[in-house]
């Protein structure tokens, strides 16, 4: 599966040199994202301190004084590998619309500042669409480059044997499809929840101090749980917690669901055999009696799949659901007690959103590794039974 494709010189250079663009455009969206959860700071700070109007003496005044530079040169320097183009694409984009790097800290905000603020978010989200709308499109041409890759590099070996093959059409046709767009599409998840816990993990490690001191003040060090007064980074390791917690659950859950995958795939191929020997011989093949027994066992497999999809489904809505609201729970006492502004507050929830998220990317896309897992059993069988190394 793989060796057909990376260890092919044929295709080994658009394997590595594709998938490489893929890399830097994932780079480039987390990069843009991050932009974004500082957009989110200095945005809704300005909603929380609206002034009806403001002279252009008062903007200009406001402009010099967030002008610093050096501690602008600071929160790049503290930033890592992936957050310094962050940093540097949000700071030249205040700078470019408001001619300063820095819009922090005026206890008011006109109209001006928000239209800048604005224009700031527009500069930094359409790039990002345009990336990953072309991303998709790389994508899904990488896809169908390792499909070729796997389809002719098994039909030669598929044509040397004489005997039978269960579905060997459809492994061949559509499961070779199938396995790469389902490993390219988990691969760019996966690799992209990595990257975006490298750029966001200290983001929320340093947002977490004031929010956990307010949010456990009141417990005395008496107290058996006085010992999360003291633990750096709460919210990253809650949201650790939350993901690891919710994916061992969600393995219980869709325990029986790889079966019942694998099964509906052969039941599909005998039906799909049935038919295309039918083409050629219509009155030795299918025949109401066994149309009926063949389509049967779809249905039966279909309605064992779709209640076992029903029970997971609704663990995953409410699992996701009930997280909506957390990050909110958990800043309300820093927010109502005056100790972070409503700007950390909603880049805090964004930190915690994409923390969270990544940890859960295998939650998430639970269903998609129950397909994978299906496929690749599938194909590991034809490989072995025509003799592929």
């Amino acid at each position: 599966m793989f060796k057909s494709f990376y260890l092919n010189k044929k295709f080994a250079i658009y394997a590595y040199g594709v998938l490489a663009v893929l890399i830097l455009f994932i780079y480039t969206q987390i990069a843009l994202t991050v932009a974004l959860n500082e957009w989110y700071r200095d945005f809704y700070d300005i909603l929380q301190a609206p002034k009806a109007e403001i002279s252009k003496e008062e903007f200009l005044q406001n402009v010099k004084d967030a002008n610093n530079s050096a501690l602008a040169q600071k929160e790049f320097n503290e930033a890592n590998f992936i957050n310094k183009a962050s940093v540097y694409i949000y700071q030249n984009s205040l700078e470019f619309f408001t001619g300063s790097r820095n819009v922090k800290g005026h206890s008011a905000y006109g109209m001006i500042s928000f239209y800048h603020l604005v224009m700031v978010f527009l500069s930094i989200a359409l790039p990002y669409v345009l990336i990953y709308a072309l991303s998709v499109y790389i994508a899904s041409l990488y896809a169908l480059k390792w499909r070729e890759a796997m389809t002719f590099e098994y039909i030669k070996f598929w044509k040397e044997k004489d005997d039978n093959i269960e579905g060997s059409s459809q492994r061949i046709q559509e499961d070779c499809y199938r396995f790469s767009k389902l490993v390219e599409d988990l691969g760019i998840k996966i690799f992209k929840a990595f990257m975006t816990l490298l750029a966001f993990l200290p983001i929320l490690y340093t947002l977490s101090d004031p929010i956990s001191k307010a949010l456990f003040n009141s417990i005395s060090d008496e107290n058996v749980f006085s010992f999360l007064k003291h633990i750096d980074g709460f919210l990253v390791y809650l949201a650790l917690f939350v993901s690891l917690g919710g994916l061992l659950i969600s393995w219980f859950v869709g325990i029986k669901l790889p079966g019942l995958e694998y099964n509906n795939q052969k039941a599909e191929a005998a039906f799909r055999k049935e038919l295309v020997y039918a083409e050629d011989n219509r009155s030795k093949y299918a025949s109401d009696k066994s149309i009926l027994e063949l389509f049967t066992g779809i249905t039966t497999n279909y309605k064992r799949l779709f209640l076992h999809y029903g029970y997971f489904n609704i663990w995953l809505i409410m699992f996701e659901q009930s997280l909506v609201i957390l990050p909110f729970l958990i800043v309300a006492p820093s927010l109502f007690s005056g100790v972070v502004g409503l700007g950390i507050v909603m880049q805090m929830n964004s930190a915690f959103d994409n923390v969270r998220t990544s940890f859960s990317v295998f939650i998430l896309n639970w269903t998609m590794i129950t397909e994978l897992r299906s496929v690749y059993k599938r194909l590991k069988e034809f490989e072995k039974n025509v003799g592929y190394k």
